[in-house]
């Protein structure tokens, strides 16, 4: 019977242990480590983990988090486990191998009950995969780093020995991040991030005369400049994006527990160095007085409102184009920069050179504008964005000076073509059989037309300048030509008049109008007009419209040329028929 009893009650223990494991509100069964953040299988990207986000739900306490960041194998995990006050076999896994134990970010599942200001708070544990370690993308480490510095509210930065420029670049680069995507996943245009309380832990055992404050200080200030070294400027740089952290910072020292590094998890405080046991219990002193509930848009989050916080950061990290680590914000901002500048040259490729410089210029600013918006919508770091802009804005400048060089050239050829083709036109009209000033004056016009609609741009001016030259010197030439030659017709036509009064119609005073005609035409005008004076006499320009009247009208026109042929043919067999009779007379 008292076996059976034994038995029994054996039984009833098992199945009350089994009721226990299987209610899922005991606290009990959220005494461990739980993953939130994995990453993927090609270790870029991070994805949400429903087991340690589920653990974070049953929350309804305001939240607050404290996450350790920091190198893989610092000694992160071990930490967290010593101000939780853990074992290794209880808390947070340790790993004693080269690669990391840590993957991705986890939360130990029971968080620490604090009253903070008067109201109870929940404090989660963070644990971070550690940076720099083989097999793993820049970018991934650059979103761990990110998102553990968006969720938590004391962000410590574990470091081994001392503070490398290295160690000020990465967080100086995370915080940029992280402030910019707080920005981003909210509904509002722009949110000021409230940045975490930073932690800086320095783990080792000699300080040589400083505190490890005064290390951080010196580490942090300006690199004096005065030559104007860009690589100087970028290390101050780095400096100024922790400004949004510089009255939130502490900075801490712990003695190295143990020599034996792979043996701390199976060794008693009693085991461990005293001095770290000491220091070790100041941290959590440290980290009680500084930590603060997590506030988002002016509020404290529960549970349930930090994995949804969480879940739109995360997909802003995701979705973000983030460089490698290493490096400035002005680097991070560089695929935003291209992206800018792309579209500045898009703008100003739709305009088809050559094309005035004011409208140049117009399309210049409008596109500068668009690429101006484009940035402010897009880039990262709002502490850096002046300067940011300063580096596009010089880049759309070079872009802007190839486009009117570019205009300039087109312009000048466009214009030299017009001006090569009235050049063409004008001499053509210089050699007139007949010659007509109406001709020429609608040549000139048409050519000085076509030019000027045609030839645009910077060179239209210069060219227009030469274009007129060009055109007075032919218009003067074609006068003096214009004048000659009429005279000769005029010649002509006196001795075809002085022919037809002798032999045609025998009338004495027609034959005389003629000679006299004549006579004036070869002696008068020559010597005492110029070929411009004689264009503009009054007597001489009634005739240049009488001729121009006959040169306008066809049936004229081809009369005069029939007299003119005639008179050509006239002066051939004279001139043969004297040639005979002399012939004949010759003995």
């Amino acid at each position: 019977m008292v076996a059976f009893l034994r038995v029994f009650a054996v039984w009833v223990v098992l199945f009350g242990w089994l009721l226990v494991a299987g209610s899922s509100d005991d606290p009990v069964d959220l005494r461990r480590a739980f993953p939130i953040v994995e990453p993927d299988s090609e270790h870029t990207k991070l994805r949400l983990s429903r087991e340690g986000l589920e653990a974070i739900e049953r929350i309804t306490n305001p939240i607050a988090a404290v996450a350790v960041i920091g190198p893989y194998r610092s000694g992160k995990s071990f930490l967290l486990n010593q101000l939780l006050s853990l074992s290794c076999d209880e808390g947070f896994g340790v790993g004693h191998m080269r690669d990391t134990k840590t993957k991705g970010i986890w939360v130990w599942g029971t968080p620490i009950e604090m009253d903070i200001d008067g109201r109870k708070v929940s404090v989660l544990y963070l644990d971070t995969e550690g940076f720099e370690s083989v097999g793993k993308s820049n970018v991934y480490d650059d979103r761990i780093f990110a998102l553990a510095t968006v969720m938590s509210s004391v962000l410590i930065y574990n470091l081994p020995e001392t503070i490398r420029e290295a160690d000020i670049s990465r967080l100086s680069f995370a915080v940029e991040i992280a402030e910019e995507f707080y920005g981003r996943s909210t509904s509002e245009l722009y949110v000021a991030f409230e940045p975490a309380k930073l932690l800086w832990l320095i783990q080792r055992d000699f300080l040589q005369g400083k505190s490890v404050q005064q290390m951080v200080n010196e580490a942090l200030q300006h690199v004096p400049n005065s030559n104007g070294d860009k690589n100087i400027d970028q290390v101050n740089q780095i400096r100024d994006s922790l400004a949004v952290m510089g009255d939130n910072s502490t900075a801490f020292s712990l003695p190295q527990p143990h020599l034996q590094r792979t043996k701390l998890c199976d060794m008693k405080d009693n085991e461990l160095d005293q001095s770290y046991v000491k220091k070790r219990e100041q941290l959590k002193e440290v980290v009680s007085s500084i930590i603060r509930p997590k506030i988002v848009q002016g509020k404290p989050l529960n549970g349930k409102e930090f994995v949804a916080f969480l879940e739109q950061i995360l997909d802003a990290l995701n979705q973000g184009e983030i460089p490698s680590t290493g490096s400035i914000v002005e680097v991070f901002n560089k695929v935003i920069l291209e992206r800018c500048l792309k579209l500045y040259s898009q703008r100003m490729d739709i305009l088809r050179l050559p094309v005035e410089e004011n409208r140049l210029q117009e399309v210049h600013e409008e596109s500068r504008g668009e690429a101006k918006k484009l940035f402010d919508h897009q880039h990262f770091g709002r502490n850096h964005a002046e300067r940011s802009f300063i580096k596009l804005d010089d880049e759309i400048q070079k872009v802007f000076r190839t486009f009117f060089l570019t205009n300039q050239y087109q312009s000048s050829k466009l214009c030299e073509a017009r001006y090569s083709e009235c050049e063409d036109t004008m001499d053509h009209l210089q050699v007139m059989r007949l010659p007509s000033m109406a001709k020429f004056n609608a040549g000139f016009l048409q050519c000085n037309q076509t030019f000027e609609r045609e030839c645009v741009g910077p060179s239209k001016e210069m060219y227009k300048q030469k274009m007129n030259k060009m055109l007075g010197k032919s218009r003067s030439l074609f006068i003096k030509d214009y004048n000659q030659r009429l005279c000769n017709w005029l010649v002509t036509f006196s001795l075809i008049v002085a022919i037809v009064g002798r032999f045609i119609i025998k009338f004495i005073l027609v034959e005389v109008a003629g000679w006299a005609m004549f006579i004036f035409l070869e002696t008068y005008t020559r010597m005492f007009w110029s070929s411009e004076s004689l264009y503009y006499n009054p007597a001489w320009h009634v005739i240049v419209s009488t001729w121009e009247t006959i040169m306008g009208d066809s049936t004229w026109y081809i009369a005069v040329r029939s007299t003119h042929l005639l008179a050509v043919f006239w002066k051939e067999e004279t001139r043969i028929s004297f040639a005979v009779a002399t012939v004949q007379q010759s003995p």
